[in-house]
């Protein structure tokens, strides 16, 4: 059964969200504050976190800047009743997993909790699956793993996905709306604008490996592309 870590400082938003997740075969472990979060991840393990962001002392930000800095990547969703774009950029920023304004759909949360859970599995399977291949890039999109010039890049489910959409219709322009519905796709509202940083993290951690990495074109305007490496 898998264990799911809630922490908001509204208790009753803490009962609303538990019913739902204890029906869809989770055991819930609540916690009314960052610092109690923090604690309970570090002495309980849990397998996915649901955190609010706007919370007294510890935020849902600060919160998932330690976890980051001491090197614990437990599968972290964000909640926010702030700007959504302004807040995204920000989560994501700082190695959040995925994110959800309020107000939400409990069916959305429940969809990318699990998705959350499916990718951190398909990372812990021993497979010998073959990766698809562009370039010097390979995508594993059972493990959701990606690997430029034989280097291992780390990323989240939302930035693979991304990645994924771009590098199957190379040298296609795709706009920010359509790159959306291709990577979030449960009619989740969120600001189309978000797209650039998703893409400038994704351009971040390649150039880690290639500093002249330079195959997310973006097209002034339009949307953004992928287009061959030069000499490929």
């Amino acid at each position: 059964m898998p264990v799911v870590l809630l922490i908001d400082d509204d208790p009753s938003l803490l009962d609303v969200l538990s019913l739902p997740f204890e029906d869809a075969g989770y055991r819930v472990e609540l916690a009314r504050d960052g610092h109690a979060g923090l604690l309970a991840i570090r002495e309980r393990c849990p397998d996915v976190v649901v955190s609010d962001v706007n919370m007294p002392g510890l935020d849902g930000f600060s919160l998932c800047r330690k976890l980051r800095e001491a090197r614990n990547f437990v599968p972290l969703l964000l909640l926010t009743s702030r700007d959504n774009e302004i807040d995204e950029a920000l989560g994501l920023e700082l190695g959040a997993d995925d994110f959800i304004a309020k107000p939400f759909s409990t069916r959305v949360l429940l969809a990318r909790v699990a998705a959350l859970l499916r990718r951190e599995a398909r990372r812990g399977e021993s497979t010998a699956e073959a990766p698809r291949v562009v370039g010097p890039l390979e995508l594993f999109s059972e493990r959701l793993e990606v690997r430029y010039l034989g280097a291992p890049v780390v990323v989240t489910m939302t930035e693979f996905r991304l990645l994924e959409a771009l590098t199957r219709r190379p040298g296609i322009v795709l706009s920010r709306e359509r790159l959306l519905e291709m990577v979030r796709g449960d009619g989740s509202v969120v600001v189309d604008r978000i797209v650039d940083t998703y893409v400038r993290r994704l351009r971040r951690k390649l150039e880690a490996v290639e500093p002249a990495f330079a195959s997310i074109e973006t097209v002034v305007g339009a949307g953004y592309r992928w287009t061959e490496p030069r000499g490929a």
